[in-house]
């Protein structure tokens, strides 16, 4: 673990002595893979959980189908 730590401070203090344009950079390139991995993963794992719970799209489509379906109402004239 003191080999990882040692790794990541060493990485931090090359970021942290870059000028702003490249160390925006550096992070942006590193940052939004992670944003979009780390936000599939959730989505994913709250995807399964409200369907184990029964609160997701499927239930709700079921649920509103009966309504969409009902039969409507014609205005006649006067």
């Amino acid at each position: 673990m003191q080999r990882i730590a040692g790794w990541w401070d060493g990485v931090e203090l090359w970021v942290a002595g870059l000028p702003f344009v490249p160390q925006f950079a550096v992070v942006l390139a590193a940052m939004v893979p992670v944003c979009f991995g780390l936000a599939y993963v959730l989505d994913r794992v709250l995807r399964i959980a409200l369907h184990l719970l029964g609160r997701d799209r499927a239930v709700a489509r079921e649920v509103a189908a009966p309504v969409a379906q009902s039969p409507r109402i014609r205005k006649e004239a006067a």
